[in-house]
């Protein structure tokens, strides 16, 4: 799959202000009358307010699915902060080759075999199918190669090409987790949300202390 870059502008129109129907014939709005009509009966009073029959509080720990999914997402996170590199696919110093049609950049291909190009080239290329097989360094190749005859351009290598052989492909995230996993993940979880209510909690009051206010947090 070939993907592009595109950098064309787009336009937003802002829709224009709504005609207010109580306008008057001199262009400024009606002012409604003030009034000297009690207010107080708007709302609902507390004493009239009463606690739902039956109704108690459910805890995420009482959904098995909804914590396993919690869990499940908490761990592909700090899978991928703690093995992924910090440098993407496409990254300067990831250059494996650029196309070039009469001296300018048409396509730039990555050593994992990605590849951005400009508009028009991604016109004139179309839909082209990569063979099945094809990954990382051979795959960028195969790509320059095939772009440089569509578009009647050079195949330029980089100084950052990688071969094949010191290709290392991306580790997949699409790894399972065992119950034990999940447990100790949604135990961490809870711990680090504890942990940063306590620092929130602290920075308050030390915010209420500097500013000469105390506050009662016992009640």
């Amino acid at each position: 799959m070939i993907s592009g870059l595109f950098n064309a502008a787009s336009t937003y129109l802002r829709p224009a202000s709504t005609f207010n129907s109580n306008a008057t014939s001199d262009g400024l709005s009606e002012v409604p009358a003030a009034t000297d009509a009690p207010t107080g009966d708007a709302g609902i009073k507390v004493s009239e307010l009463k606690p739902l029959q039956g109704a108690k509080p459910i805890s995420v720990a009482d959904n098995p699915h909804l914590r396993d999914l919690m869990a499940t997402n908490w761990l592909r996170t700090n899978d991928a902060s703690a093995t992924q590199p910090a440098v993407s696919d496409d990254a300067p110093e990831n250059t494996y080759a650029q196309v070039k049609v009469d001296g300018k950049v048409v396509a730039t291909l990555y050593n994992g075999g990605s590849s951005t190009m400009t508009n028009a080239a991604a016109a004139k290329i179309g839909k082209l199918e990569d063979p099945p097989g094809l990954s990382g360094p051979d795959l960028a190749q195969w790509r320059a190669d095939s772009y440089a005859k569509l578009l009647g351009g050079t195949v330029e290598k980089a100084s950052t090409a990688i071969t094949q052989s010191q290709w290392t492909p991306r580790e997949s995230s699409s790894a399972t987790y065992s119950r034990e996993q999940l447990d100790a993940a949604f135990q961490a979880m809870l711990a680090e949300g504890q942990k940063a209510a306590a620092q929130l909690q602290s920075s308050y009051l030390a915010s209420r202390t500097q500013s000469g206010t105390s506050a009662d947090i016992s009640a």
